[in-house]
């Protein structure tokens, strides 16, 4: 199945229009990553941890998406979107949506 932020993809035609589609994940970081995140905010330098996690999460919500449009029948979904929240400080949701569609 094709995933794509684009609103179309080339080479191809639109035949139906199915719905939008959802996914999401949400994923706790323990207090040992929450340790080596902060220390890496005062020193610098990235969160291997959380940036694992959020990769993690990530795809969890690409294939939710996935899985929801082929129970619509659909070959693509087109116009994806993500979005990146904290709940409390110590979850990480992220959410994609796009249009399911079959294509020509």
């Amino acid at each position: 199945m094709i995933i794509s932020t684009t609103h179309n993809i080339e080479g191809k035609r639109v035949t139906d229009y199915l719905g939008v589609v959802t996914g999401e994940a949400i994923v706790g970081a323990n207090v040992l990553r929450d340790l080596a995140a902060t220390a890496r905010d005062i020193f610098g330098g990235r969160s291997g941890a959380y940036e694992q996690e959020l990769r993690k999460a990530r795809e969890i919500a690409i294939q939710e998406m996935q899985d929801e449009a082929q129970k619509l029948g659909a070959s693509a979904v087109i116009g994806v979107d993500f979005d990146y929240e904290s709940i409390r400080g110590t979850m990480l949701m992220v959410s994609a949506s796009g249009t399911a569609v079959r294509l020509e």
